[in-house]
């Protein structure tokens, strides 16, 4: 399991300006992008433990998670493998006139594939509604972004397609909040595509599996300080916006709505035999035209 801890204020920050109607594409790490995006805790736990109940009816698992419901495409685990999705959603809201915006999550490692020059050539040629999301935690898996790139900054990139391109902290929700906000906002109303780079830290490793010994301790306590929910918090609390007390009673409803969730997920039936491979192909022929 790809955990999303330290990097919430991202997804939290991007999606804040989102619509139902607006769709994200994201990662082997879905799970931050899909609470944000408005998956119900309770079909997103089900879905880990391989329920019926699971938003992906038990059949995606942790890499997969997602619900068109509410503009979540069920994410898709290769690396940049959402990148031309967003762009392709972005292209069918532009066709039917819409306003509506197609935001891409994916780490610094995805801008180093193929697809990701490909569809950002495009998407700026075309001047589509999407907004490109890198979440630059410093580590694709175990490759420190020192040796997989030469350039300090990701989104200087954007120059070369003909699209802006920004940078904000990605530990501060704040921060990301007014960044995404422009981006979407631009691309919302016709001024086309942004790579909005933010800089962050996973606090966790890779998978469960990594014991990240590519990184020191050091490191990891010096962005634990950074963690953007304890940074939110004393933000708050400076501002005279919350106390201790009112933090804390906010932590208690969090974690009785988790154990909620996993007591939904744990009494929920299994997927039976004889649906495996339903919901696999599509099988209305209709089409809508664009």
């Amino acid at each position: 399991m790809h955990l999303y801890i330290g990097q919430e204020a991202v997804a939290v920050g991007v999606c804040a300006h989102l619509r139902s109607t607006d769709y994200v594409t994201s990662t082997h790490r879905p799970h931050g992008h899909a609470i944000a995006k408005g998956v119900s805790p309770r079909a997103i736990m089900a879905e880990l433990f391989a329920k019926s109940t699971g938003c992906c009816q038990g059949k995606g698992g942790s890499m997969h998670v997602g619900d068109m419901a509410v503009g979540m495409v069920p994410a898709i685990a290769i690396v940049g493998g959402g990148i031309p999705v967003a762009a392709g959603l972005a292209l069918a809201a532009k066709r039917l006139g819409t306003d509506g915006v197609a935001v891409s999550f994916f780490g610094e490692g995805a801008a180093n594939e193929g697809v990701f020059h490909e569809t950002l050539n495009m998407a700026a040629i075309w001047s589509l509604p999407v907004v490109f999301v890198c979440e630059n935690n410093l580590y694709a898996a175990s490759t420190p972004v020192s040796v997989a790139f030469k350039i300090k900054n990701i989104a200087e990139r954007a120059a070369a397609y003909g699209m802006q391109g920004e940078i904000t902290d990605g530990n501060d929700v704040l921060a990301v909040y007014e960044a995404a906000g422009r981006a979407i906002a631009r691309a919302r109303a016709g001024g086309g595509p942004t790579l909005l780079e933010c800089k962050t830290y996973r606090l966790c490793g890779h998978s469960r599996s990594d014991p990240r010994t590519y990184r020191s301790k050091e490191e990891e306590a010096e962005w634990a300080r950074l963690d953007p929910i304890l940074r939110l918090s004393e933000q708050l609390v400076r501002a005279g916006l919350a106390t201790a007390d009112s933090l804390a009673e906010i932590e208690k409803e969090v974690t009785a709505e988790i154990d909620d969730a996993v007591a939904f997920a744990e009494a929920s039936p299994s997927p039976l035999p004889e649906d495996a491979l339903k919901h696999v192909f599509w099988s209305n022929t209709a089409s809508t035209p664009l």
